[in-house]
């Protein structure tokens, strides 16, 4: 009786630890520029996972939102958006160079429970 408990739990916490790894999604965990940050236009932009990424589903958007003395709606920039060499980064890279303004990633990132997770990060080009 005491085996068949015994046997019972283990096989109830080892389904729970299963069930919670699977059901694991991709968090931010950081970003090159940093959220906030405000310094030189940089060449491409990293966004760093917790999970590896399935790259086909996976994907980032960058838009322009202020520019300095003027008002305008948000503008899209257009980029090359890759995975990388680690599997839990996405890599941005402007066309062309950013200009003075504020800049906002919008991001999509799909890890292998296929649940897509959304976020952004806004940062400043001096």
């Amino acid at each position: 009786m005491l085996l068949n408990r015994t046997r019972f739990v283990t096989l109830f916490a080892a389904g729970m630890l299963v069930s919670a790894l699977a059901q694991a999604h991709p968090k931010l965990v950081s970003s090159t520029p940093a959220e906030g940050s405000e310094g030189a236009a940089p060449g491409k932009i990293e966004l760093h996972f917790s999970e590896n990424l399935v790259t086909q589903f996976s994907g980032a958007k960058l838009v322009m939102t202020a520019m300095p003395g003027m008002e305008h709606s948000p503008m899209g920039v257009k980029t090359a958006v890759s995975g990388g060499g680690d599997p839990k980064t996405m890599i941005i890279t402007p066309a062309s160079p950013l200009t003075a303004g504020t800049y906002k990633v919008d991001w999509r990132a799909v890890s292998s429970d296929t649940h897509p997770i959304t976020g952004s990060v806004t940062f400043k080009v001096k």
